[in-house]
């Protein structure tokens, strides 16, 4: 009779536990990391200065002109400038070999 009274505590902290540990487990692997991620993509595009070589997500290499708001003026050649979304910009990936 006192079975059904009292509950059985250790499996609901168990459960509680499992529940907590899975949250902390997406957190650390999943969340923190990107959150990481974006932050560092954010500082790199806003120290972006005059004459530095980007590449776009498309993979055209230009050279940075100017910023306005969202949007950045690239240069892909001498006079060839393009208006390009600052989201887009990525730093030159290293050569291997």
């Amino acid at each position: 009779m006192t079975e059904l009274i009292i509950p059985d505590i250790p499996n609901g902290m168990k459960t509680a536990i499992m529940v907590v540990l899975m949250i902390a487990v997406f957190y650390l692997f999943l969340i923190r990391p990107q959150s990481q991620k974006a932050k560092k993509e954010k500082e790199y595009r806003d120290s972006l200065q005059k004459g530095d070589q980007l590449m776009t997500a498309g993979g055209i290499h230009v050279t940075f002109v100017s910023r306005e708001n969202n949007m950045a003026t690239v240069e892909a050649a001498p006079g060839c400038r393009m208006k390009v979304q600052i989201d887009t910009l990525q730093p030159l990936p290293e050569r291997k070999g």
